[in-house]
């Protein structure tokens, strides 16, 4: 696993019986992104998958939506006082004729959910930013019963939970619920990132049928997220928040939430939604 694991010794108490071991706990190392050589962000991230990381990172900022926008991602050597490579700094070039919006004042706008501005002017900014609007023709439709697999597809599919515990997983289906990736990081948001920055690179954006399995809530970063890579269905196995339904319900996307066993929510798009007309009550 290299450095995305790292071994730790632990005292263990387990019913009044004490032991020293040691313990495999999730690595996290922080990973600056570089946009045309100038500082643009840092954030908190497992180590591995840096590259599409930072391409998703740049889809959901509104400056990538295909892989001819993209002329090259690469490790910063020199990054510290001795001159090494830490791996933790990268930069992406754009390819050339890209336009490179004010990207410090969208984030502001949209993507940071402290940023205490309306809730109407960071939908707006999701509105107006992306270019890829959920528009899966004919609309995508999936049945509860298919829904109520994902979680534990998803389950069995992360590697380094198993022997960590402290990762959260975002992963890709078909329409039919056949796995198509899934990433595991140290924040939710990075793990969507890595997926998306994926699907960019592989030319497969927009995802427009497909739906996003992530492991924890469905914050509004994450439905910003799924929006801007063109995603329709975004499903979470806790609850969303109140800003990332609204944004569900103003692009058009299907959101899911408490998605547990034969349990789910659906806050928005239910149209993409199989259900049977006589199980529906108000």
């Amino acid at each position: 696993m290299g450095r995305v694991t790292e071994r730790r010794k632990v005292i263990r108490i387990r019913d009044g019986a004490v032991s020293t071991r040691p313990d495999t706990l999730v690595a996290e190392e922080p990973l600056e992104i570089r946009l045309n050589g100038k500082p643009l962000a840092i954030t908190m991230r497992t180590p591995g998958d840096d590259f599409a990381l930072a391409a998703g990172f740049l889809v959901s900022e509104g400056v990538l939506a295909a892989a001819s926008d993209l002329r090259n991602i690469v490790y910063c050597a020199g990054a510290t006082a001795d001159g090494s490579n830490t791996y933790n700094v990268v930069d992406v070039t754009t390819a050339p004729g890209v336009t490179v919006p004010d990207i410090t004042l969208e984030r502001n706008v949209y993507t940071t959910s402290s940023c205490g501005l309306c809730g109407k002017a960071s939908l707006d900014a999701v509105r107006t930013t992306t270019r890829h609007p959920v528009a899966d023709t004919p609309p995508l439709r999936v049945t509860p019963e298919l829904l109520a697999e994902l979680p534990d597809r998803l389950r069995a599919a992360q590697r380094v939970f198993d022997r960590t515990g402290g990762l959260h997983a975002a992963a890709l289906f078909d329409e039919h619920g056949e796995l198509l990736d899934v990433r595991e990081d140290v924040g939710r948001h990075n793990a969507v990132d890595k997926l998306v920055g994926r699907a960019l690179q592989s030319g497969n954006l927009p995802l427009s049928r497909t739906v996003l399995m992530v492991s924890g809530r469905a914050s509004f970063e994450l439905a910003q997220k799924a929006v801007m890579a063109g995603i329709p269905v975004l499903a979470a196995v806790s609850a969303p928040s109140s800003l990332a339904v609204d944004l569900a319900a103003e692009t058009g996307m299907t959101l899911v939430g408490f998605l547990r066993g034969s349990s789910m929510n659906v806050y928005a798009g239910e149209e993409r939604i199989a259900l049977r007309a006589a199980a529906v009550r108000a």
